[in-house]
């Protein structure tokens, strides 16, 4: 595929299933996403890729996390926050590590770094044949989910991107014509 096409084929994969991309697959996506723009080279991202057993820990930090925001939550609904880490066989965590007191780079440019870096990643994904889903939710935003991933409470879960073989795909219809909110200024 070359360039443009990879920009306008791009889907969120509704459903994921294995396999899920080989190391080589990933190692070149976040390669990608280490090229999105970065004033003033601060690489504000931080990667991390859970797969396999780790999933389990993971989760467990969803569990926990909604476990102490909401004292009383049954097993089952505990249960149910741990397995949303299970959706792919591979989950990569874009988190933006920022200076929030740099004194020239604005904090939510080190942010939007980080989101054009995830871009980069699911954009690098499906060039290679694989299906994502970007995701945020209450647990990117959790500071227990935050620790548990190595994160500091200022640092941004930007998202959870759910990686593997997309089983089913947000339906064409559902894409934004651009000529809905673009306006061009020629003098």
């Amino acid at each position: 595929m070359d360039a443009v096409e990879v920009l306008t084929t791009r889907f969120s994969a509704v459903k994921i299933g294995e396999p899920g991309p080989p190391d080589d697959v990933i190692a070149a996506a976040l390669e990608a996403g280490a090229r999105a723009p970065d004033h003033g080279m601060l690489r504000p991202w931080k990667f991390i890729v859970v797969k396999g057993s780790a999933l389990d820990r993971l989760g467990d930090a969803f569990a926990r996390a909604l476990e102490i925001r909401q004292p009383g939550t049954s097993a089952e609904e505990l249960e149910r926050a741990k397995q949303k880490v299970f959706r792919a066989p591979v989950n990569i965590v874009v988190a933006a590590t920022v200076d929030p007191d740099h004194p020239k780079i604005p904090e939510i440019e080190q942010v939007v770094s980080a989101a054009a870096a995830a871009q980069n990643i699911t954009l690098s994904l499906h060039a290679d044949g694989f299906g994502c889903r970007w995701r945020t939710g209450v647990a990117a935003y959790d500071a227990t989910v935050k620790e548990a991933l190595g994160l500091k409470a200022h640092d941004h879960i930007v998202g959870f991107l759910y990686v593997g073989t997309a089983l089913s795909v947000t339906p064409e219809h559902t894409r934004a014509d651009h000529r809905g909110f673009t306006e061009v200024w020629n003098s």
